[in-house]
């Protein structure tokens, strides 16, 4: 765990901020946000979004932008954008402005914001039914002024980021349960096995999707399909073999 990710953590109670809270923060594009900047990560729907608006695959936006990991806590498959440089520069930085300005990764278009889950062990082990609602969190404001007022809801909305965001609790659900599966085998499957898990989980999430259809429904329809598959592994019902 990095030590943002840590202070969240110990500091979340006195972070959060209710949907129809005021906040002061005004956005001068002085791009200091997107320097020293190791945790943009990004969701599927930020890949295809990046793809699309740079006229690409999400494949090539990996290649030239992003590289990959197992997280360490979650060990699932991450992709982030890659640091430039000794300043940590976005790669999507270009002469001070952004190149997907538009189309920003969701963390990016969010700033100050964050949001998260409340995730209980009882709320994990009954992940395909829990309610499961966003909580926001304000971060301290390293760039910028407070010359604008703004509600969580209005500042969300200005980015067409609805409050009950029904595609980000779909991608935390699914990726929870992935997250939940892959810890469960990686102490009895084989290595190889374990890669060819973790390469179905990526390439069905965040790769492939046909540019000229939108992409929620498309999400929907491979979410759902690995959600039968992961249930069938954790069920006990398959195997290595069966993880590609």
């Amino acid at each position: 765990m990095d030590n943002r990710l840590k202070y969240i953590g110990e500091h979340l109670e006195e972070m959060l901020i209710s949907p129809d809270e005021k906040f002061r923060f005004h956005c001068t594009q002085c791009g200091k946000c997107c320097i020293n900047r190791e945790d943009i990560l990004l969701n599927p729907k930020d890949l295809y979004n990046i793809a699309a608006t740079l006229s690409i695959s999400q494949e090539e936006a990996v290649e030239r932008y992003c590289e990959t990991y197992m997280g360490g806590t979650s060990r699932l498959p991450i992709v982030r954008l890659r640091p430039q440089g000794s300043i940590k520069r976005c790669p999507l930085l270009k002469d001070r402005k952004c190149m997907v300005h538009k189309a920003k990764p969701t963390v990016c278009a969010m700033y100050p914001l964050g949001r998260c889950l409340a995730i209980s062990q009882d709320t994990m082990s009954r992940i395909e039914t829990a309610e499961l609602k966003p909580q926001f969190i304000l971060n301290d404001v390293s760039c910028g002024d407070y010359a604008e007022e703004h509600t969580v809801r209005e500042w969300l909305e200005s980015f067409g980021i609805p409050v009950e965001d029904q595609y980000y609790i779909r991608w935390q659900r699914v990726a929870m349960l992935a997250s939940k599966v892959i810890k469960g085998v990686e102490g009895s499957w084989t290595t190889h096995g374990l890669n060819m898990l973790l390469t179905l989980i990526y390439n069905v999430l965040y790769l492939g999707y046909d540019m000229d259809k939108e992409f929620e429904p498309q999400f929907e329809e491979r979410a759902e399909e690995l959600r039968t598959i992961l249930v069938k592994i954790e069920s006990g019902m398959g195997g290595a073999e069966n993880a590609g």
